[in-house]
Order: structure tokens, then sequence, then C-alpha cells
């Protein structure tokens, strides 16, 4: 099941602003991990690159094209007002269609059931309206504050706000982009086989439940594939691919070599139009069942 009607239409406060509701039985986390065949597709939303109500709008399309998760983030200096009003937006035109379906004999709330996960560049860029956050260790980094820093600072306000935390560790690939640069990262290149093994190996140890391969936004080359299924070989872990999955080509062979959800977000800055973004987004969410 998925928010009912009533949740709909009375949103919780924190503070005199929206925050997300419980979605469905089970937590992001359990959702997150519930089988990995076919593999799942997820839609980065930046909410540096555009207003509130276009992102919400680029959401719904690719919850409709078949995405089953919504990131907001990606920039590294974005306001949390800027998130806040993001994560707000999306998800009230969610719950707008989990109404709409309600009342449809033949709408199906369920496919609106989809979680809004902050994907954050620092402490800086959270919002209570989330359903979520990929709570990250940026293992490869050489500086403290993406190792620790920054999640100290933000773990009281995730508290406040009720956020749940997806503990995951997250190790950029060449060619790194510009999270890379700023995460000062020593970057795993893509004979480092058996460097991402024992990261993979450090991050089942740590006690992280989701391991993310990260190649840069907007990355010329996404993560190589050999990389991927080096760190498959660690059990327990689930493996979300991101950065430079552009084709379906790319996307294929991420998920064949063992990735469980990929990302995908610079595609939804570049179409010109819904229809171009749906159909886009289409053959991505469908290259994910080999």
């Amino acid at each position: 099941m998925g928010r009912s009607t009533s949740e709909a239409l009375c949103p919780l406060h924190v503070n005199g602003e929206m925050r997300a509701m419980h979605i469905g039985e089970g937590t992001v986390l359990e959702k997150t991990r519930r089988g990995s065949h076919p593999s799942r597709h997820i839609t980065l939303i930046d909410p540096a690159k555009q207003a509130p109500d276009i992102a919400a709008q680029r959401a719904m399309v690719a919850v409709e094209a078949g995405s089953s998760m919504v990131f907001v983030g990606g920039s590294t200096d974005t306001p949390d007002k800027v998130v806040h009003a993001t994560c707000k937006a999306i998800q009230e035109a969610f719950e707008l269609r989990m109404f709409a379906a309600s009342q449809d004999p033949e709408g199906d709330e369920s496919a609106w059931d989809v979680p809004v996960v902050l994907f954050p560049g620092g402490a800086h860029a959270l919002s209570p309206a989330a359903d979520a956050i990929t709570f990250m260790m940026l293992m490869n980094s050489t500086k403290r504050d993406f190792l620790v820093g920054e999640q100290v600072r933000g773990a009281p306000h995730l508290q406040a706000f009720g956020v749940e935390a997806l503990p995951t560790g997250y190790l950029v690939c060449a060619p790194g982009g510009r999270v890379g640069e700023v995460g000062e990262v020593d970057l795993i290149q893509p004979d480092d086989v058996e460097l991402v093994h024992a990261y993979a190996l450090c991050a089942k140890m740590y006690g992280f439940s989701i391991l993310y391969l990260e190649a840069g936004s907007g990355a010329q080359a996404p993560v190589h594939p050999d990389l991927i299924r080096r760190a498959r070989t660690v059990d327990g872990l689930t493996l979300i691919v991101g950065g430079g999955l552009r084709t379906p080509a790319d996307v294929h062979a991420a998920v064949e070599a063992g990735a469980d959800w990929i990302v995908t977000g610079t595609v939804t800055e570049e179409s010109d139009s819904v229809h171009e973004l749906k159909s886009v987004l289409s053959e991505l969410v469908n290259a994910c069942d080999p």
C-alpha cells in the first residue's frame, strides 16, 4: 500500500515545514535492498539546475517512465532552502498523483509510492521533506570532512527531522568529475579491481548496507564494468552505480556486471521537452532488465 488518501492530505510538519510521510510498508532501506532482478533505476535531480516546480514535473515524468526512486542533490554548494523547496515540490506532486489514482477505479496508488531520497553534497543540503538520505562516507577521499566531518554536522538535524539514513559507502572512480575534485579523492582507476574489492569488503565490515560506485556527474565514461564485477563478489551489499551512463548500452553493461541500481541525472537536464525526457528515461529503464 502507498500513502493513504488521508495521509496525502495531512502532511506532517517540522517547525512549520512539510516533512515526508511514511511511505508504504517497511523502510526505504528495505525497499532499496529488496531484490535486484531486474535491476532498478534512479533519477537524480539536481535542485540547483531548475526551479522546484520544474523538478517536480521531471520527477513525475521519471516515475511514469519507470524510475523506482528519485535522488535530490548533486551540486556541492546548493543551500538547504533550495533543496527543501525541491523535495517539498516533488512530494506534493507525488501525493496529488496518488490522490488522483485513489479516485480512479483503475488507478494504481502504489505507482506513486516512490521514495524521495537526499543525495547531499554536505550537511548544508538537507530537508525534512525527504523520505531518506544516502548517509555516505566518501571512502577514497583524502579530506576528513568527507569521511566523517559533514556526517557529524548533519546527523543531529537528520535525527530531528526523522529522515531515514541509508548507510552508504561512496567510492569515486575515474574520471571522477567535479565530485572527485571537491572531495579531494584518490580516484579508483579502471584496472584497480583488487582495490575496489578491498573497499567493498571494508564497507561491509563497517556495516554499510549500500556501496555506491560513482564516475562523476556528466562523466565522459561510466564506471568500468570490471570494477562493478569485482565489487559484486562481496556478499551483503546493495550496489548502486552512477555517472556517465548516457545510453542503454552503458546501462546494460553496468547491469550485466552486477549493479542493483542505476543512477542517471544528466539526461534530465539535457532533454528539451517532457516527451523527449520520458522517451530517453524509458529506454534507460528498459535497459535495466537484461
